[in-house]
């Protein structure tokens, strides 16, 4: 018998669930006759279905088998056609002898008619207290990792679960503005479509922080094998969007930390998180480390290349820093140079380096200005900001027609 239990402990400690080998069902003995039915589930010493074996029918005490049923890989069994009788239902691995047998009962009655249950729950202390010290020591630890495993794995299927709202509460976040207009109507004045637009983000990215914060944590108390790096860089996008800038720089260096671990890293996941530090850069006026940190997310993500050095064009925009979202809008009109409003941005930053023409009163547009918006005009005639556009060409007593080269990133 020893032989044949230590089997269950030969498997590898990390197997989540444990698992016999594999062994061809047998073929069932002829029937005697049609009278009875028996069936059953078998449980392996570690609470888990038992996935081989058969289960036989003695009228000998377990010498030979009356009739033999295969054990399936979902742990139950069944035959029809025994003959009524008093049996001992045997259960064998693969491998065991037939002269001996890892678990049985006595006194089974099979009655005419009848379908007899009959399971084998070798987890019961019954069983477990025949096992050798050795053997019951090696499955109380197997029974406490398949309890981890099992943990780890209901915490993984709800952070999946989380990830699938916070993808929506993401997109929600985004388009913020349209959902305002729609909830205030036509009327509404530009300052409440504002302030609808930043409540409506406040909570999404409320939402985020909360079940990105709460999965992270139990991602860690689990001890789960497993990568969380997009928990790090969707708490780094919901910290971004709450401007907590210090929390969101350091969920991004955890997400990129736990990446360099990876042997195969995730781009989507790197550009995410070299993009989200960027952003957090050029919102504290780094220049030199918000551009390093959006090429990067160019480099390892190059198909979101044009995406990232947009969003650093849009975010020196609105952060109103002039030079560094001139050079940044060059530097993305050599991925696509079909972008209206990055020739806008040049434009506007350009600008500030206008003066006046004592003379005619005119404005002065400086070098490479009055391309950039004759550009952003030809490529968007009736864009959002097609007027004001139009409008400082006027000043400067300019003619629209002319087109515009993207200069270099100094």
């Amino acid at each position: 018998m020893k032989r044949n239990r230590s089997l269950w402990f030969g498997l590898p400690a990390a197997a989540a669930v444990l698992a016999f080998a594999a062994w061809p069902a047998l073929a069932q003995m002829p029937a005697l006759s049609s009278n009875g039915k028996i069936h059953g589930t078998v449980t392996n010493p570690t609470g888990a279905p038992q996935s081989s074996g058969t289960v036989s029918l003695s009228l000998d005490g377990g010498h030979t088998s009356k009739y033999s049923f295969p054990v399936g890989s979902d742990g139950t069994y069944s035959g029809s056609d025994v003959a009524p009788g008093t049996y001992m239902v045997i259960f064998r691995q693969p491998d065991t002898p037939p002269d001996k047998m890892v678990d049985s009962f006595t006194d089974v009655k099979i009655v005419t008619g009848q379908d007899t249950l009959q399971d084998f729950d070798m987890s019961r202390k019954e069983f477990i207290d025949k096992l050798p010290p050795d053997e019951q020591k090696q499955l109380e630890e197997l029974r406490k990792h398949n309890t981890e495993a099992l943990k780890a794995n209901s915490v993984i299927k709800a952070v999946n679960v989380d990830l699938k709202t916070v993808t929506q509460d993401i997109k929600d976040a985004d388009s913020a503005a349209a959902a305002a207009e729609q909830q205030l109507g036509a009327s509404a004045s530009k300052s409440d479509v504002d302030a609808k637009t930043a409540e409506i983000k406040a909570a999404k990215y409320g939402d985020v922080e909360t079940l990105m914060k709460k999965d992270v944590a139990a991602l860690q108390e689990s001890g789960a094998k497993v990568d969380g790096s997009i928990l790090w860089a969707q708490l780094g996008q919901a910290q971004v969007g709450l401007k907590k800038y210090d929390e969101a720089e350091d969920s991004f260096k955890k997400a990129l930390a736990m990446q360099a671990t990876q042997a195969k890293p995730n781009i989507a996941i790197q550009g995410m998180a070299n993009a989200g530090l960027g952003e957090v850069y050029a919102r504290a006026g780094k220049v030199p480390e918000a551009n390093s940190a959006f090429d990067e997310a160019a480099k390892v993500n190059p198909t979101q290349a044009s995406f990232y050095l947009r969003n650093e064009a849009v975010i020196f925009f609105q952060t109103n820093n002039a030079d560094a979202q001139v050079a940044a809008a060059q530097e993305a009109l050599k991925s696509d140079p079909n972008q209206a409003v990055l020739y806008y941005i040049i434009g506007q930053g350009l600008v500030q380096k206008a003066t006046v023409d004592p003379k005619t009163q005119k404005i002065v547009l400086p070098p490479g200005c009055a391309e950039a918006y004759q550009k952003y005009l030809e490529l968007a005639p009736n864009g959002p900001y097609s007027a004001d556009a139009k409008g400082i060409l006027q000043q400067a007593g300019t003619t629209v027609g002319s087109s515009y080269k993207a200069g270099k990133k100094s």
